[in-house]
């Protein structure tokens, strides 16, 4: 997985990715996500390593299987708040 932390005016930013995502378009009737190099793209991070950034961040947008199953089981998104689109997941969270 492919993690990137931005710090802004708001708090942290942090971006998370699949590998196998990273510069792909996925599209669902009007949704369209697009993986870009230049949002997602970072260090190669491991599971804990990403729940520790998980666990910072003000902000988080995630996606991909791996990536979304983490941030599910470890308490940051609920599932059903899990968007399907096209064959990849994607989760948004905003740390108030």
């Amino acid at each position: 997985m492919i993690l990137n932390e931005r710090q802004t005016d708001e708090g942290l930013l942090v971006a998370v990715c699949d590998d196998d995502v990273l510069g792909e378009t996925f599209e669902d009737g009007q949704i369209s996500l697009h993986v870009s190099e230049e949002f997602y793209g970072g260090e190669e991070a491991d599971e804990q390593a990403i729940a520790d950034s998980l666990a910072r961040a003000t902000v988080a947008n995630l996606v991909g299987e791996q990536t979304v199953e983490i941030a599910v089981e470890r308490g940051f998104v609920d599932e059903e708040n899990v968007l399907d689109v096209d064959s990849t997941r994607h989760a948004q969270f905003l740390r108030m």
